[in-house]
């Protein structure tokens, strides 16, 4: 009995490990290309709040798990980066130093930068980090995008207004303009 109970448990913590490495990851060939093209969307799937004013919040609602990360549902939610155009849209939770009261429009980062730079280095591990100072944008001064070998990514924003926040994700191609017009 014990050993059919010992069998079922290794067979289920196997197939539970499959599972979670199987997700969200693409090939590093594609990952480098998009890479070295320094074009590729960061898709937001996970915003980290650094403030625990949010994260007591958060913990205070019923039902809910005790972490300080939030799931975002959608798709909406990226960084686009092209040779020419710096698009971001993604939520903020935390505190803002300097708020806008009754414009929604500035409760998260959503602007698009045309003057920017882009310094491009790879750490020891062999992922690739990428600094993007928008120089047209007045409440964002650094996005720091880390990129692993199987495409997921993590980011942090710094902002002259905000504390910071991060976000988990992954990157993707870029749709053609063309495609997102039409619809």
């Amino acid at each position: 009995m014990k050993k059919y109970i010992l069998l079922i448990f290794a067979v289920s913590f196997i197939l539970m490990f499959q599972n979670c490495s199987s997700q969200n990851t693409a090939d590093s060939q594609m990952v480098n290309q998009l890479l070295n093209a320094e074009e590729f969307t960061f898709h937001a799937q996970r915003a980290n709040p650094t403030n625990y004013d949010v994260i007591n919040v958060m913990n205070s609602i019923p039902n809910s798990p005790s972490t300080r990360i939030l799931q975002l549902d959608g798709d909406g939610y990226s960084i686009e980066l092209r040779k020419n155009n710096l698009e971001v849209v993604l939520p903020y939770f935390g505190r803002v130093f300097n708020p806008s009261y009754g414009d929604s429009s500035k409760s998260g980062y959503r602007f698009t930068s045309k003057d920017y730079t882009v310094t491009k280095s790879q750490n020891k591990k062999g992922n690739w980090i990428f600094l993007i100072k928008p120089n047209d944008v007045s409440n964002v001064s650094d996005i720091n995008i880390e990129v692993y070998k199987n495409g997921k990514a993590f980011t942090s924003i710094r902002s002259n207004d905000r504390q910071p926040i991060t976000y988990d994700g992954y990157i993707s191609k870029n749709e053609d303009i063309k495609v997102k017009e039409k619809l």
